[in-house]
């Protein structure tokens, strides 16, 4: 993601002085990535992007004046191509929801041990949308029971079966490679059936690609359970 196979260039933002301390001290372990801003607040976070243009933002939600969500918002919109992973103490599905909405491509509780943010650092760097697996299934669960979904699914034919299949493992929370080994395909091909779901569904991410089918229809909470056996 970063330039000329340099090391991925994060900016750490929180209000807690002792939570970037800490995330710095981790991050600075891991020989391919470098922190090379602190932000402790939005306002902050916007600047510090305009100034330095990292790769990843690593931000919080709670903060005084400009929260995670209106700067994660300003960011995208300013800075398309920076990644935004959500690292915050707020056990809400409809934050994650926002946050999704504002352009974050990850969600994880700052309960988590540091490892799996670590991970999830890598697993966005990586294509994928990493989220805290209780969240999503209480996300999807409410946004089943909404009535009405903002308009009528695509025809049958704008997903074909296989995007169909790939579509409910999606929205079990498998990855890629996951996909790759239940359906007996490659990892290319599981990443361009993933693509073209999200391209056809007219959304940014995979996890917004599942929240779009289940308001179009396309998925059922049925879906959502695994076949025993």
């Amino acid at each position: 993601m970063s330039g000329a196979g340099g090391p991925v260039r994060l900016i750490v933002v929180d209000d807690h002085d002792l939570i970037r301390a800490g995330f710095r001290l981790v991050l600075e372990q891991e020989p391919d990535f470098e922190v090379v801003g602190e932000a402790s607040s939005g306002r902050e976070a916007i600047e510090l992007c305009r100034r330095l243009r990292p790769d990843v933002v690593v931000m919080d939600l709670a903060m005084p004046g400009v929260d995670g969500l209106e700067a994660t918002r300003r960011i995208k919109e300013e800075h398309p191509q920076v990644a935004v992973l959500v690292v915050t103490a707020l056990e809400d599905p409809e934050y994650m929801l926002e946050a999704l909405k504002a352009g974050a491509a990850g969600y994880v509780l700052k309960s988590s041990p540091l490892p799996r943010v670590i991970s999830a650092l890598r697993r966005l760097l990586s294509g994928e949308s990493p989220l805290n697996q209780e969240l999503a299934a209480r996300l999807i669960q409410d946004l089943a029971r909404r009535p009405g979904g903002g308009g009528n699914p695509p025809p049958a034919e704008e997903l074909t079966a296989r995007e169909r299949e790939v579509l409910v493992l999606m929205a079990r929370g498998r990855t890629n490679p996951e996909i790759a080994r239940e359906l007996v395909i490659s990892r290319g091909t599981a990443k361009s059936h993933v693509q073209n779901i999200i391209r056809k569904l007219g959304v940014s991410d995979r996890t917004q690609a599942v929240a779009r089918a289940f308001e179009l229809g396309l998925i059922e909470p049925s879906h959502l359970k695994e076949r025993e056996g």
